[in-house]
């Protein structure tokens, strides 16, 4: 008897290609692949941020500051952590700046990007918490659709394996960067067998990942930066076992992968964070009303009233305060901002509030301020203001879009 060849009926193909030139610009699939997913994280962390009281398009802003410190610490962790090939023997260190021939570890993405969210954070006037819960379900997505382009690369696979769904990996061309090598007969070299596809396990558990965030934020309604502690955990805890996967040359402590550590480590870390830090989920009304963009000018006459509400745009407030989900949803409905709360008993009184004290027996200040029937002119025009936003419904435009 003939035993039949154990040959696996199926296998998932790899691209041969991975760079294509558009005249002198090489368009490189895994760039396109880490655009998609920041705009796919934007499109999600928008979306969250208006639902919790930020204007339209601050997403943007942020953006600004985190995606270019992102990429620094992503390329910082990988050359800190793979240092031989840019400070070893024969190693260019000029090359640890060549970002576009790869190397980037999520890990220092995720640190610097954290970074320049903390420092738009700043800028806008925005709780970093805030920030960081937004973004929890959509980090995960930008992670899984980035890893295609490990795909595209013929990267970040496994050991061998018969299943349906095993891997062919081809032999890249070391003088055609983003090319498989070809034989004499012009076909792509393929390694011999086929192997794990790490890239798809992690992208798929990334994708459970988002899911996971967003049934238990919309369930335990999670605040103070804790839904973001629950993604660190979820991805950490997928890429611990698919690192031990992964066959590729890695940097190894007490025989195990660097990255295997960082896992656990980071994972233990937002764990502790998770269980200690409670607290309601933050929403955020304007401090002050946003203004509108100015209309046009000239003879009121000639406006054209039809188009004028068309071409208003928000303008975003300097800054925030953080207030109960009552109080918002009264504010979305009302367009009236909710009171500020007193401080607290324990708290040293506003430095204008002793002043008012001193001041209240003072009968000829209060005549100096009052007009003949004993009211204060500028508190009755903010009263009068205040009636006028609210009868007229100040409510600013798309907050609950």
């Amino acid at each position: 008897m003939t035993l039949a060849p154990m040959t696996p009926l199926a296998a998932m193909p790899s691209p041969s290609t991975a760079v294509w030139q558009f005249g002198p610009v090489p368009i490189r699939a895994y760039a396109l692949c880490i655009i998609l997913g920041i705009v796919v994280a934007c499109v999600v962390t928008e979306y969250r941020l208006r639902r919790r009281g930020v204007a339209p398009g601050a997403v943007l802003d942020i953006a600004v500051w985190a995606v270019p410190a992102g990429i620094i610490g992503a390329r910082i962790y990988h050359v800190i952590t793979s240092p031989e090939k840019y400070f070893g023997a024969g190693g260019e260190p000029i090359k640890a700046l060549y970002i576009w021939e790869g190397g980037l570890g999520i890990w220092g993405a995720v640190a610097g990007g954290a970074v320049g969210a903390w420092l738009a954070a700043r800028q806008l006037g925005i709780p970093f918490t805030v920030i960081a819960d937004a973004l929890a379900p959509g980090l995960p997505l930008a992670q899984a659709v980035g890893r295609l382009g490990n795909w595209f690369n013929n990267e970040l696979y496994g050991g061998r394996t018969t299943l349906p769904w095993g891997l062919e990996v081809h032999v890249m061309d070391p003088d055609n960067p983003g090319h498989a090598l070809r034989d004499d007969a012009g076909n792509p070299v393929l390694q011999p067998g086929l192997y794990h596809p790490a890239f798809l396990y992690e992208a798929l558990w990334n994708i459970g990942v988002a899911a996971l965030v967003l049934y238990l934020d919309r369930k335990l309604r999670l605040g103070r930066g804790r839904a973001f502690a629950l993604y660190v955990m979820g991805y950490t805890a997928g890429r611990f076992w698919i690192e031990l996967m992964r066959t590729d040359e890695a940097n190894l402590i007490l025989g195990v992968r660097l990255n295997v550590w960082t896992a656990a480590l980071v994972f233990l870390g937002a764990l502790a964070y998770f269980i200690r830090v409670r607290g309601p989920r933050e929403y955020l009304v304007p401090v002050g009303e946003p203004a509108p963009a100015a209309g046009p000018a000239g003879d009121v006459s000639q406006v054209d009233l039809s188009a004028r509400d068309a071409d208003v745009r928000p303008v975003a407030p300097e800054g925030y305060r953080v207030v109960t989900e009552d109080q918002f949803e009264a504010y979305r409905k009302t367009g009236v901002l909710p009171p500020v709360e007193p401080p607290a008993d324990d708290e040293p009184a506003p430095a204008d509030s002793a002043a008012d004290t001193a001041t209240d027996g003072d009968d000829s200040a209060d005549a100096d301020r009052a007009d003949g029937d004993g009211t204060d002119p500028e508190r009755a025009d903010a009263e009068r203001t205040n009636a006028g936003r609210a009868d007229g419904g100040g409510r600013p435009a798309d907050r609950d879009s």
